[in-house]
């Protein structure tokens, strides 16, 4: 169990000890893990960052990607259409398989996870999007590590109209959606139902993704209503693209295959159906409190190929397709909840109470699409098409209490404490026979501080705390996993990340801004003993431990102002300084008899403490300058550029940063009752030339080296045209 420094609990306890000056008001809580009803920046000592659902929808973009650019300290990586993982801070970004990312994403408070280990988000049902940068597990408990994307979906009665939309762009892009609403003084409702699909840049990454999903929100008198949500989507997705070294990625960028059997995409042919309801349920007190409810369930089935195939039944080499696989994947998961948070504020001091009760099930099935053999020389097992490769299922209960307290202290000066207690219980099961529990009990916490520098403009600053725990198959590798030598570690610990920021935001004569100088340390975080996704001969025990150090600092600026009536602009800057502070060994396998299997004095380990992390780069720069016309017609011209950043944990392979102008045009007009609207936008007007993402862990073509042909590329597509018209009546 981790144990609180002496030091934050004297600070809350001084803190909850002084007197506020009247002049400072009410004393509000906008920390939540269910609503945004509760916005407000006076007292708040954390950076975060809100986008209005207006302001998505008027972006007109395929994925919420170019929606995040625009917010200081995130990044992310595009899967395939909508389908994105989330960064913030560069924190987790030196890893690119189905890993969570460290960042909680919660969508109308139900905590969104997919097997993926991206998330994908509706673009056309959003009311806002609220980012809380830094540690964030005082809130939403496990993988919090860097913070949170919060986004709740459209609601209320300015819905009650019907709507139509038709895009069509570059690729094959195209979407459809129609909605309708109804309101009333009693209830509003509304229900929307879309479909974007796409063929793709790239040989083999068309997407479709069609979605249904609707809110009731019933008033049931002036101070109480409840909310019942329902999302519904299904998704079929092949790869990403990625091609294999930088020669193919300049003369191959469409990732047509050609043969090269080590440049084919590890997954592919992803059918994914998701399903989310909730209920909420909101009451105001006379006393400036509030209650709120909610409870929820979110559905995963996912279905998929994994492991490109390189062998027949037999065991012997042979040439194939990108269509030849060995794996069918079979995933079902089903998460449910009840949350609940009353908060009461007062003259001189606001509180908040939480509680949070989740219950998982988490179902993997692995069969053979083909014959296989499998074991050691002397011990094989031959296999056929439709056997099963592993069966398992874990059961997740979670028990959360967490809170805050803000207290006034003086007329400018607030502080602010939270707490979180997490317990939870991991029970797991298989076809193999194996039954195996472990349980956590982990604590976090923020302190931290607000002073009104003037009527405009504060000081911030907090120290935050998140974790992760340890999964099963960390924990008991050994016992669970059907392949590789990783031994059992069932002394892991959660890990943790400190964040340490101070900041300033207000506004400067017409200009909004926010500024922070942050850092985040991570000690003994959970990585494999031969590194990320290293290599390990019999000279290393291969298991999960803690063992990484990273430390990630830097600035982070936004700022936006309305220059004159027909200007305005948004800037986003990070600078971000990620490293490593411990890792002691990545081995990388140089397969000198070229047998496919790892032996004696075939591993290098490198100390690669010190080095950068990959994909994080050093400067990221997002403007956004909007004309207005005139009441009709709007312009918007975008600029992003990303300087240079490593592709492994050598920093032996550099990548060119990334520069991209966008532009958008929109006309809309109003005849009687019917509102029309026309768009166009242009991605990467100039049509520069770079990787979306690049990566290297191994000697990909065992030519004996590892440099830029060890590389799996995905390489951006260049130019993008968008067209759409709306109609709303």
């Amino acid at each position: 169990m981790t144990k609180i420094p002496h030091s934050i609990l004297l600070s809350a306890l001084l803190a909850s000890s002084c007197i506020a000056a009247e002049n400072l008001g009410v004393i509000e809580i906008d920390s939540t893990t269910i609503d945004d009803r509760f916005a407000t920046k006076r007292t708040e000592v954390s950076s975060t960052s809100t986008i209005s659902g207006e302001s998505v929808d008027n972006a007109h973009t395929e994925n919420i990607q170019q929606i995040l650019q625009s917010i200081p300290g995130i990044t992310t990586e595009v899967k395939t259409g909508d389908s994105i993982k989330i960064h913030i801070r560069g924190i987790e970004n030196q890893v690119y398989m189905g890993e969570k990312p460290g960042v909680a994403v919660v969508v109308d408070g139900v905590p969104v996870f997919e097997r993926t280990g991206s998330v994908n988000i509706d673009l056309d049902n959003i009311e806002s999007i609220k980012v809380i940068k830094g540690g964030a597990s005082y809130l939403f408990g496990d993988d919090a590590l860097s913070g949170a994307v919060i986004i709740t979906t459209k609601k209320g009665a300015k819905y009650n109209q019907n709507f139509a939309a038709i895009e069509r762009g570059s690729f094959g892009y195209q979407k459809l959606l129609a909605r309708t609403g109804y309101a009333n003084d009693d209830f509003s409702f509304h229900i929307q139902a879309s479909e974007r699909k796409a063929d793709g840049y790239h040989e083999d990454s068309d997407y479709t993704a069609q979605y249904l999903n609707g809110k009731l929100q019933y008033y049931i008198d002036s101070t109480s209503d409840l909310t019942f949500g329902l999302e519904a989507s299904k998704r079929k997705k092949d790869s990403h693209g990625t091609v294999g070294g930088e020669t193919e990625a300049q003369t191959n960028p469409e990732s047509i295959f050609t043969g090269d059997m080590e440049s084919r995409d590890y997954t592919r042919k992803f059918d994914v159906e998701l399903l989310k309801l909730f209920l909420t349920y909101s009451k105001d007190f006379s006393n400036n409190s509030n209650l709120l409810i909610n409870g929820y369930m979110y559905t995963d089935d996912t279905y998929f190929w994994s492991s490109p195939q390189t062998k027949n039944g037999s065991g012997a080499s042979g040439v194939y397709t990108d269509d030849d696989y060995v794996y069918d994947n079979y995933y079902e998961q089903i998460q449910k909840g009840i949350k609940s948070e009353y908060r009461a504020s007062f003259d001189t001091f606001a509180t908040l109470l939480g509680l949070d009760v989740r219950d998982n099930n988490y179902k993997n099935k692995v069969l053979y699409r083909v014959d296989q053999r499998v074991g050691a020389p002397g011990n094989y097992t031959y296999l056929l098409a439709g056997d099963e490769n592993s069966n398992n299922e874990t059961d997740e209960t979670v028990y959360a209490l967490y809170g805050e307290y803000k207290q006034g202290i003086t007329d400018k000066l607030s502080a602010t404490f939270n707490i979180r207690y997490d317990d939870i219980n991991l029970d797991y099961t298989d076809s193999r026979s194996n039954a195996l529990e472990k349980s956590f009990d982990v604590y976090s916490y923020r302190i931290g501080t607000n002073y009104n520098l003037d009527p405009q403009n504060n000081l911030f600053l907090n120290y935050s705390t998140g974790f992760r725990a340890p999964t099963i198959t960390q924990l008991f590798a050994g016992d669970v996993s059907t392949y590789g030598s990783t031994q059992n570690n069932p002394e892991l610990k959660p890990e943790h990340a400190k964040n340490y920021e101070i900041g300033l935001r207000g506004a400067i004569s017409n200009i909004n801004y926010e500024a922070s100088a942050f850092r985040i340390d991570r000690k003994e975080f959970i990585m494999k003993t031969a590194g990320n996704y290293g290599s390990v001969d019999s000279t290393i025990t291969d298991m999960w431990d803690n063992i990484g150090g990273a430390k990630h600092q830097g600035l982070e600026l936004a700022m936006n102002a309305k220059i004159n009536d027909h200007f305005s602009y948004n800037l986003a800057y990070t600078y971000l300084n990620a490293k490593y502070t411990k890792y002691d060994n990545f081995g990388i396998h140089f397969d000198a008899d070229h047998d496919g299997r790892v032996d004696a004095g075939e591993v290098a380990y490198y100390d690669v403490t010190g080095n950068v992390i990959p994909r994080t780069s050093k400067h990221n720069l997002n403007f956004i300058l909007d004309y207005q016309h005139n009441s009709n017609i709007k312009f918007s011209t975008e600029y992003s550029k990303k300087s240079d950043y490593y592709a492994d944990d050598l920093n032996k392979i550099e990548i060119d940063g990334q520069e991209a102008v966008n532009i958008l045009a929109e006309y809309k007009a109003k005849m009687n009752t019917v509102t029309y609207a026309f768009f166009a936008r242009i991605d990467n007007l100039f049509d520069n030339q770079y990787y979306n993402t690049a990566r290297a862990s191994s000697d990909r073509d065992t030519n004996l080296l590892f440099n830029a042909e060890d590389l799996s590329i995905t390489v951006n597509p260049g130019r993008v045209y968008t067209a759409g018209l709306s109609i709303k009546f």
